[in-house]
């Protein structure tokens, strides 16, 4: 991906078959699924890929067992479906991890067997290994740090575990690969109208504050949490769609949770789904679902839902944490479609919706990650229908992304660091390239930071071949050092700067 390239394909005053706005996991998924299909896809990024809610998820590629609960089994039958395809066309960024639900009433071990048992079934074939019921012993060892006062055993199972912000940018790149041209840092500013239909969208290059108009047959409005935003360009008195969920997620150093696999708490003492989950050598706690009034990109956590994922996370661990062991906070909001204004968010269903206005906009909102997908497919399918658009089938169900097509697909490949070059394998089948930056200037083969595996030459990496801008793109999302410790991103910040004035890149974004 290379952004000056794309900003010139701008310039040609083309017209594009479809331009999406929103550059998400949904934004992504579509431009990738409309471009492969041969439509000539343009993509605006307000700031930076996944940089909102898509790079702050609790990391799970899942099918959502709490959704079984809620009776919505076409969701979790379809989201399992996508999750074994994610495996297979991914499985550098996805990979099964195993997840216990600890229990300490000797009924438990039954009622949950029964619900997991179900959702075995909805993932049919792929539902391998398949879950099964442990003793107090068995659960103890796989779960070392876990209480074992009181434990009667537990139910494993499997799900998937990626990196979000690593997906997002494989799919920019993959689309880009498929013919697409992605943007970020080009904020869309209002819709072009003629004869009451839309016919694209203005927008400006936020690097040099030069305006540009892109005329579409089509536009879509892919901006999650800011959709009713775009829709009420058109119309401002048009009613919200959207109610908003914030959860956060804590993480701690590994040792709260050796090993490799992951527990859940099913049910919270309000009702919630709590998971605490080894991820790239520490250890996630989240979420929280606490509703909120607005969408706003740098949501901050609120002091009771530090203390709610604490407080659960003492129950079930031998050490019980506190504050001065939370190395990172990171916080997201759910786009969740409002059915009536009096449901609580907890109950509000994460499928997605497509809105088509009388303009011709294509809203497209809600979903979760593990769908994304699906929900390109099905946007653009809209699209195709909507606008009379020439387009081939879709193929997207068995698209490698880039990076998969070496890549083994049959072995999980975990993300516990051992090396300095662990995290090199999140780039699947590009490593050799990465290690080609380090041959030629052996000091791109220092870590950024001590402890971590993050090398200069992934920053190199990122600037020169996946449109990194800034020092944020690079520490939470081209690498997740941001993520995982906010003191080591800081300390990390002086060698990111110099990386990118050497390469070029003075922004001032």
């Amino acid at each position: 991906m290379n952004r000056a390239e794309a900003l010139q394909r701008v310039q040609d005053k083309q017209t594009w078959d479809v331009a999406i706005i929103g550059g998400g996991a949904t934004g992504l998924g579509a431009a990738l699924e409309s471009a492969s299909r041969g439509l000539k896809t343009i993509l605006l990024e307000r700031r930076d890929f996944a940089s909102a809610t898509s790079s702050r998820s609790t990391k799970l590629v899942h099918g959502g067992v709490r959704y079984l609960e809620q009776g919505n089994v076409s969701l979790v039958r379809e989201a399992l479906h996508e999750r074994a395809r994610l495996c297979q066309n991914a499985p550098h960024l996805v990979h099964k991890l195993t997840f216990v639900v600890p229990c300490y009433r000797w009924w438990e071990k039954p009622y949950y067997r029964t619900g997991i048992g179900l959702y075995d079934l909805l993932a049919g074939r792929h539902a391998h290994p398949k879950s099964r019921m442990l003793s107090a012993t068995a659960t103890s060892d796989l779960l070392p740090g876990l209480k074992s006062t009181g434990l009667c055993g537990g139910v494993s199972y499997w799900d998937g575990q990626f990196d979000d912000a690593r997906l997002a940018v494989a799919l920019a790149r993959t689309a880009t690969k498929q013919g697409a041209t992605v943007l970020n840092y080009t904020p869309v500013l209002g819709l072009i109208t003629e004869n009451s239909k839309v016919v694209g969208v203005r927008a400006i290059d936020s690097e040099t504050n030069t305006e540009f108009s892109v005329r579409a047959k089509s536009v879509i409005n892919a901006t999650g949490i800011f959709v009713d935003e775009v829709r009420k360009w058109e119309d401002p008195q048009r009613e919200s769609m959207l109610a908003f969920s914030q959860g956060i997620h804590l993480v701690l150093p590994q040792e709260f949770l050796p090993g490799e696999t992951a527990i859940i708490v099913p049910k919270t003492k309000d009702g919630r789904v709590v998971f605490i989950i080894p991820w790239h050598g520490q250890v996630v706690v989240g979420t929280t679902d606490t509703p909120i009034d607005k969408a706003e990109y740098d949501p901050a956590p609120s002091e009771a839902e530090i203390d709610f994922l604490l407080e659960h996370a003492a129950m079930y661990l031998t050490r019980s944490p506190n504050r001065t062991d939370i190395k990172s906070v990171f916080v997201g909001i759910r786009p969740l479609v409002r059915r009536s204004k009096s449901q609580s968010t907890s109950k509000l269903s994460r499928d997605h919706t497509i809105v088509t206005e009388n303009s011709g906009l294509i809203t497209i909102t809600g979903g979760k990650w593990t769908t994304y997908r699906k929900m390109g497919q099905d946007v653009v399918d809209t699209v195709i229908r909507a606008h009379n658009l020439q387009a081939r089938e879709s193929t997207t169900a068995t698209l490698k992304l880039v990076g998969a097509d070496n890549a083994d697909a049959t072995e999980p490949i975990g993300y516990g660091y051992e090396s300095s070059f662990e995290s090199l394998k999140l780039y699947g089948d590009e490593q050799p390239l990465i290690r080609s930056l380090i041959a030629e200037r052996p000091e791109l083969g220092n870590v950024l930071v001590e402890g971590y595996p993050y090398t200069r030459a992934e920053v190199v990496w990122g600037i020169r071949n996946e449109m990194a801008r800034t020092v944020e793109d690079l520490l939470f999302r081209r690498t997740r050092l941001g993520l995982l410790s906010q003191a080591a991103s800081q300390s990390a910040e002086a060698v990111v700067k110099q990386l990118l004035r050497e390469e070029g890149i003075i922004s001032g974004i």
